[in-house]
């Protein structure tokens, strides 16, 4: 393909085939995860943040981790990977929205930064406000050099960038460092051959995801539904069809659904349920099944990503499109096996979606001028 004049060198590299830039960032995934886990200088670097992280939760003083974007959807699981290794007692972790936790930094404690690239300016915010409040910051990031570095104390550099705009790496890379730091702060290991086997055994449901995504060939709009540590990866699976496929989407809270948004939805309306979390599985396992059944009722097709506790519990007739059974890995924590599993399932299926309706996601829209222009609007400016 020949490069138009549009194109800047910063950009994802164009391609008019496959494989797109972003299935091969998929693809690199599993032994990236392992270079994480087992980099002994970033492993020193997790450790001084744990330790950070001990004092303020022994003070009894705030500790977030913040983001935008996908790196919001990292920080979030960042925060619940921490609050697990924190034994879920005393000051619990938060995941903010960067912006919001600049407009409004806790005056004690610990904020961490999620920023991929280094530069996102809301982030940047964040850890500045932070830090004029009296906190440690820290930064995950995938570049050593930008505005964010410079307002935090600690910064966490994970070895690869990623190439696409649909962000795949930049959502592994530091949910993979968050549990690092996680196993720090509990004194425990992380088995990077085993995160690198459960990944790979993920990316392994490329047929699952092949026939959800034929099963949704028809619809106009997708909702996404989970509860707990799920609603994460639902935000994240949400994000990722809008940027790869174009197609409108929402995620939902298990519950929340099921108050007046029923309405809106039909056979045009494609559902996915994910159903990984461990905490209070039998009532949302139970909440789920209703809401299946209700979606089937109005001709909705729907789907899900889940464990096999949960498999048995609903009926197949229930899943018409099909669904994703993610594998458990004994030598991780819960949390991070059902985090980093989703990751790759919801990853794999949007992979899916996009060669079954024939867009290109590595741009996220920016190849056609309207929404380059759009995007300029938004991030040509420090005027905020």
């Amino acid at each position: 393909m020949s490069t138009p004049q549009w194109h800047e060198d910063w950009f994802p590299e164009l391609r008019d085939e496959r494989p797109w830039v972003m299935e091969e960032m998929i693809d690199s995934e599993p032994p990236l995860a392992a270079r994480i886990a087992s980099n002994k200088k970033l492993g020193q670097t997790a450790a001084r943040i744990a330790k950070k992280i001990v004092e303020a939760h022994d003070a009894g003083t705030s500790i977030s981790v913040v983001g935008c974007g996908t790196s919001e959807h990292g920080a979030r699981a960042v925060a619940v990977q921490l609050d697990e290794a924190l034994g879920h007692r005393g000051v619990r972790v938060a995941g903010r929205q960067a912006l919001e936790a600049a407009i409004d930094p806790a005056p004690a404690g610990v904020t961490i930064g999620i920023s991929h690239d280094n530069g996102t300016r809301a982030t940047m915010l964040a850890l500045k406000a932070a830090r004029e409040a009296g906190q440690t910051t820290a930064l995950i990031t995938a570049n050593n050099e930008g505005g964010c570095s410079e307002f935090a104390d600690i910064v966490l550099v994970t070895p690869e960038k990623d190439k696409s705009w649909c962000h795949t790496v930049g959502y592994v890379s530091p949910m993979v460092a968050g549990a690092v730091i996680a196993a720090h702060v509990a004194g425990k290991d992380l088995d990077a051959a085993a995160l690198e086997q459960h990944l790979d055994e993920c990316r392994g449901l490329k047929p699952q995801a092949s026939e959800i995504a034929k099963n949704f060939r028809d619809i106009d709009r997708l909702i996404v539904v989970g509860g707990g540590y799920d609603r994460i990866t639902a935000d994240e699976l949400v994000l990722k069809v809008e940027e790869g496929l174009h197609l409108p989407s929402a995620a939902r809270d298990l519950e929340t659904f099921t108050h007046g948004h029923l309405p809106a939805c039909d056979e045009k309306t494609g559902l996915v349920v994910v159903a990984t979390e461990h905490h209070g599985r039998a009532r949302r396992t139970d909440r789920g099944r209703l809401l299946l059944r209700a979606a089937r009722h109005v001709g909705m097709p729907s789907a899900a990503i889940l464990v096999p506790a949960v498999e048995g519990s609903w009926g197949r007739e229930l899943t018409n499109a099909g669904r994703m059974i993610l594998p458990h890995a004994a030598k991780l924590t819960p949390t991070t096996s059902a985090l980093t599993a989703s990751a790759m399932a919801l990853q794999v299926l949007t992979l899916e979606l996009v060669h079954d309706r024939g867009t290109y996601p590595d741009l996220i829209r920016r190849e056609q001028a309207p929404w380059r222009e759009a995007a300029a609007i938004l991030e040509g400016t420090e005027e905020w």
